[in-house]
């Protein structure tokens, strides 16, 4: 062997003895991201934590930095670390933009990720952002947006819909019925900040539960459950007198 080749092989070796290896399903990726267990902050985050461990569906509400989304992205991040769900589903309605999803040049990852921000940036705190973006890749975490979401059907998955008080009643209907076996569903809203001309699927939904007395739990935050900063809830109460 001459000695250009020993050396070669010798920096080869050196390398793949320093080289990062990710698995997501395997004892390396639960041995190096161990993360603590999520925190309750307030008393009403302390009982979300507990519906979301005893209720394969919560619907969650209140207004912005009460960590109601953070909660349930990292609550999602924490079942997939476990192999206890083999995808995490995000869905959001693109209301708020006043523009449809096409007009945004890229994937439909790329042209979803704007309204999926604040859960994408929970999931890669929570388990990195290479083992994100791997899981991205292979389909393990997707982003379906309303236009495509008809004739889906989901499984083994936590499955997310943010700011469900921009959906219609068709659509959180058309949501509600893609869920299949051994799914946790979390259905995450602000009734007051709803921006649709017509009814909100979210105050359909809250009124068929109270109704028909449904097993799912509503969560409600409330002003003094904002953890975000000071200067959110004194914005937010400020708002909040004004009727704005």
């Amino acid at each position: 062997m001459s000695k250009h080749v020993g050396k070669k092989r010798r920096r080869n070796a050196r390398a793949s003895g320093t080289a990062e290896i990710i698995e997501l399903h395997g004892c390396k990726f639960e041995a190096e991201r161990a993360p603590p267990p999520i925190a309750a902050l307030t008393p009403t985050q302390a009982v979300y934590l507990d519906a979301l461990h005893a209720s394969p569906q919560v619907v969650v509400l209140g207004p912005a930095g009460t960590g109601k989304t953070w909660i349930a992205a990292t609550h999602a991040a924490d079942l997939y670390r476990q192999r206890r769900v083999g995808k995490i589903i995000l869905c959001r309605p693109n209301v708020p933009s006043g523009r449809s999803l096409g007009f945004f040049p890229g994937s439909l990852e790329d042209k979803f990720a704007p309204w999926a921000a604040p859960v994408i940036e929970a999931i890669k705190d929570r388990i990195g952002t290479a083992a994100y973006n791997i899981a991205l890749k292979n389909g393990d975490i997707e982003m379906v947006p309303f236009e495509v979401m008809r004739g889906r059907s989901w499984k083994q998955a936590f499955v997310l819909l943010d700011e469900a008080q921009n959906t219609t009643p068709a659509e959180i209907k058309t949501f509600l019925t893609r869920v299949g076996e051994d799914c946790t569903v979390v259905i995450n809203g602000d009734i007051s900040q709803c921006d649709l001309d017509g009814s909100s699927g979210l105050g359909t939904i809250l009124e068929l539960i109270a109704t028909q007395s449904l097993p799912v739990p509503v969560i409600e935050f409330g002003l003094e459950d904002i953890v975000r900063s000071g200067l959110c809830a004194m914005w937010a109460r400020a708002f909040e007198e004004a009727n704005i």
